[in-house]
């Protein structure tokens, strides 16, 4: 039996947790918030597959960067992408291939 659930999503992007909560956050207007949080409140975009991209925290991706989180798209695996605290929003889902809904 084959079972399928239909999302909205045209990417899909992971963003490492771990490296999220080693910067403290570092994203967002305070600088407080994770990376993921920060890209789907600046993208605008819905929560859940009703959204136009998904935004995904994962654990951990492996590579443990000093003072960086760790982002990947879906669709380009090959490019794994670190990420400063503090960067701006605007450049990084440009980098990763996002857009907003």
């Amino acid at each position: 039996m084959k079972r399928e659930i239909r999302s909205n999503w045209d990417q899909a992007v992971l963003v490492c947790a771990k490296c999220s909560k080693r910067v403290d956050g570092g994203f967002g207007d305070k600088g407080k918030t994770p990376l993921a949080k920060a890209l789907r409140k600046h993208l605008k975009l819905k929560k859940g597959r009703k959204g136009a991209a998904g935004v995904v925290e994962v654990r951990c991706l492996g590579i443990c960067p000093r003072d960086a989180v760790v982002v990947v798209n879906g669709a380009a695996s090959r490019i794994w992408h670190l990420v400063q605290p503090g960067a701006d929003l605007d450049e990084v889902a440009a980098s990763v291939g996002l857009s907003g809904g």
